[in-house]
């Protein structure tokens, strides 16, 4: 039977109140607008919303980094676009001497590489690939003054907009379909202000999308595609491929090693054949990703960047490095732990979200946009709308106060360190361990797990059974 938010949700059902109550008993459903096409309105509505929210920093000429960060609306896109090559339409992985001389590589997965060189090309198809013998002429630092390329941003940052549009439909599309009788799950998704603030901040949900495909391929018993979906994911972010550690318990449980085997092969096959252009190209381009991201020391947002300013410690890269792994191998035992010991067999999201959390609260680095690492695994892992409200209450302070902190203005007026930023790192860092808290609360205890608890509208339906 459907399960219905103004029925069991608490938080929809008193929001329901203003529009008539919850959906009555005899109720039927409208012939064209089924749940998810309701859902994917919403989702639209949402993506359009983000864009304005962005509008203004892709507007803002003459506008210094402080105003974009006063307005909350910068983006990675536009600075890359210039930056790293894309004006001129330079291969990410070219070993081309004049263009490394020029540019520096990409320093993202091949999969958001990939995505960038393609969208910047069909920018520039749209005005009919311009000549770019001028470009090459001038200093990279010119390039930002010809009027043609600073239209081309513009363009650049609506075309990736529309795909990022796409891409937030498609997830919802498949969240919507991961439990049948359950369609609705996915409107904390649809209607995520986390979604709203920082869906174009970066190119993050292309690997969302991924992760939402195999959440649906698994739920469908699918494991090659599954497998695949893994595997694209991580190539385009390193984190789709935690879920394997989900499927890893899932599969001992139910003693289903072969199914595991073929997830895992699919899983790296899948990944080669997405990288294999960029390391045939340029393998030292290649493994900048790698490096880059080996040579970071403690960062925005990270519990180890609040250690490091709080006990002026100075934490060198190589000490972030071990002890990150030291402690996320730590957290995914505990996971293995929990979920092998669960009562019944936790479902994926539930031990995919418990996993990337972990990753990202020992991470010497989280971003703003990060928040939609784990945005379908919360979803469909707790699909009750307080704790979703809770959880993303405090992305969203933490949204705020990050771009405060680099604009300068969480300074005290007599100069020191900005206490009010590690606040809103520790209010992040609280809001995912509490959601996580509930996660494993609803595997021990299945009862309080909205998608294995019995729907009220069943058991009201038997009791007046029983009366009657």
């Amino acid at each position: 039977m459907t399960a219905y938010p103004s029925r069991e949700d608490p938080v929809v059902r008193a929001m329901s109140e203003s529009v008539g109550g919850p959906m009555g008993e005899r109720a039927t459903r409208h012939r064209w607008w089924t749940p998810v096409r309701a859902l994917l309105l919403l989702t639209a509505v949402v993506i359009s919303l983000g864009m304005l929210q962005k509008a203004p920093c892709s507007v803002a000429e003459g506008k210094d980094q402080n105003w974009t960060y006063s307005h909350m609306c910068y983006t990675d896109l536009r600075p890359l676009y210039v930056q790293r090559g894309l004006a001129e339409r330079a291969w990410p992985y070219s070993d081309d001497e004049q263009t490394r001389d020029r540019y520096e590589v990409m320093e993202y997965p091949v999969g958001i590489a990939y995505w960038a060189w393609g969208t910047a090309w069909l920018t520039q198809a749209i005005d009919g690939l311009p000549d770019l013998s001028e470009r090459y002429r001038l200093p990279v630092d010119d390039l930002w003054g010809l009027p043609e390329v600073s239209s081309e941003i513009t363009r650049f940052l609506l075309v990736n907009a529309l795909g990022f549009a796409v891409l937030a439909l498609l997830s919802v599309w498949l969240m919507a379909n991961t439990h049948r009788d359950r369609p609705w799950d996915a409107a904390a998704f649809a209607l995520s202000p986390a979604l709203l603030a920082t869906a174009l901040i970066n190119w993050d949900l292309l690997a969302v999308a991924f992760v939402a495909a195999a959440l649906w391929a698994w739920a469908r018993e699918r494991p090659v595609l599954t497998g695949v979906m893994i595997g694209l994911g991580t190539a385009a972010k390193l984190y789709p491929l935690f879920l394997l550690g989900g499927i890893l318990i899932l599969c001992w449980r139910g003693r289903r090693w072969r199914e595991f085997a073929i997830t895992v092969g699919a899983a790296v096959a899948s990944w080669v054949v997405a990288n294999l252009p960029a390391y045939l190209t340029g393998p030292e381009q290649w493994k900048v990703f790698w490096s880059f991201n080996a040579d970071r020391g403690a960062d925005l947002g990270s519990l180890w960047l609040l250690a490091d300013q709080a006990g002026d410690i100075g934490f060198a890269a190589s000490t972030v490095n071990d002890w990150s792994w030291i402690l996320f191998v730590g957290w995914c035992l505990g996971v293995l732990v929990l979920g092998l010991r669960a009562p019944e067999s936790p479902r994926l999201a539930q031990l995919g979200f418990l996993i990337v959390v972990g990753f990202l609260l020992v991470n010497k680095v989280y971003s703003p946009q990060y928040v939609l690492w784990l945005l379908p695994l919360a979803v469909l892992a707790r699909p009750r709308w307080r704790d979703q409200l809770i959880w993303q209450g405090c992305e969203l302070f933490y949204f705020c106060s990050v771009w405060w902190y680099l604009g300068g203005y969480l300074e005290p007026a007599g100069g020191g360190d900005a206490g009010f930023y590690w606040l809103a790192i520790l209010v992040r860092v609280l809001g995912e361990l509490y959601l996580a808290g509930v996660i494993v609360r609803d595997m021990y205890r299945p009862a309080h797990d909205p998608v294995k608890a019995e729907p009220q509208s069943v058991i009201s339906t038997r009791s007046n059974a029983v009366a009657v």
